[in-house]
């Protein structure tokens, strides 16, 4: 049923929504994208912890190789987010990545398993999606060139073809094998950054941000982070290859709850957050929500 991973994505984007709040409020300026890189692959190893509750056993060849192809474009689709993020505007880098990556998603699960068939109200509902997603969370403050378009496209292309592989795996694997291999081999491929001498001193170096006051905070971010990749992966497994599209499409909804999360603090808690909301701001956020709205209920009825 539609319920099964409808439901799991839209709690997953909440905890994603918790998360970039997070960021906000913890992190004073732009990401280095080694040591970023770096930390999000290595706390993937958390994942062993479920290794006691499951039958641990080798993949075949052919799904190992694919876990390890997972791994690579993971890494590597951080590591240019990131990039893109040191040097651009975080709105601008997050709405592009967003808009194309359903995009791509179809067209690979078109060429792994072939024409997928979708009614005419899930196809307006994933369009209106991908819509509101881009219309919620776009701010036109900055120029586009081609670094930009070549980090964010090629970002978002690789993190495509993690919700394909992922899929391949979950496919042929348990949920938690899956997750288990997948984040193994993502911590590895992480652990790599480290032969770099620059990387080592990238990532090994003080972190301001690190103090008494945001200690608890970052903790609290981290699990939120944590719970969210969980659930979006267990989503993927769930979601038949024709919704995979619209599994990520579904994104807008994260950016509707970080906005209303956003105007609570600026309205009761001013001290700890507070962003100016223009009339023509509220217009376009309140359009972009009842398209997301629509697209929501277009998929449940």
């Amino acid at each position: 049923m539609i319920f099964s991973w409808l439901l799991i994505i839209i709690v997953a984007y909440f905890f994603f929504s918790l998360s970039f709040f997070g960021d906000k409020l913890i992190l004073s300026g732009p990401p280095k994208a080694n040591s970023y890189t770096f930390y999000v692959g290595v706390t993937s190893i958390v994942v062993i912890v479920f290794i006691p509750f499951i039958h641990f056993v080798l993949p075949s060849t052919m799904v190992f190789l694919y876990i390890l192809c997972d791994a690579i474009v993971y890494v590597l689709g951080l590591y240019l987010m990131f990039s893109a993020l040191e040097k651009f505007d975080v709105s601008r880098v997050m709405t592009t990545i967003g808009a194309v990556q359903p995009v791509f998603i179809f067209a690979l699960t078109w060429i792994f398993w072939g024409p997928q068939q979708l009614s005419g109200a899930y196809i307006l509902a994933f369009i209106l999606l991908v819509i509101g997603g881009c219309l919620i969370s776009w701010e036109s403050n900055s120029k586009t060139n081609k670094s930009y378009l070549i980090l964010a496209l090629l970002s978002a292309l690789l993190f495509s073809f993690d919700y394909i592989f992922q899929k391949i795996v979950y496919t042929n694997l348990s949920f938690l094998q899956g997750l288990v291999w997948l984040r193994i081999f993502t911590f590895l491929f992480a652990m790599l950054l480290l032969l770099n001498k620059n990387n080592r001193k990238d990532i090994f170096k003080k972190k301001s941000f690190f103090n008494k006051t945001t200690s608890l905070l970052f903790i609290g971010n981290q699990s939120s982070g944590g719970i969210a990749n969980f659930l979006q992966a267990f989503a993927v497994s769930l979601a038949p290859v024709a919704f995979l599209p619209i599994v990520n499409s579904l994104r807008g909804i994260q950016y509707v709850f970080l906005f209303l999360i956003t105007i609570f603090f600026s309205l009761f808690f001013p001290k700890i957050l507070k962003e100016k909301i223009s009339t023509g701001i509220l217009i376009q956020k309140i359009i972009s929500i009842i398209l997301i709205v629509i697209g929501l209920a277009l998929l449940v009825y």
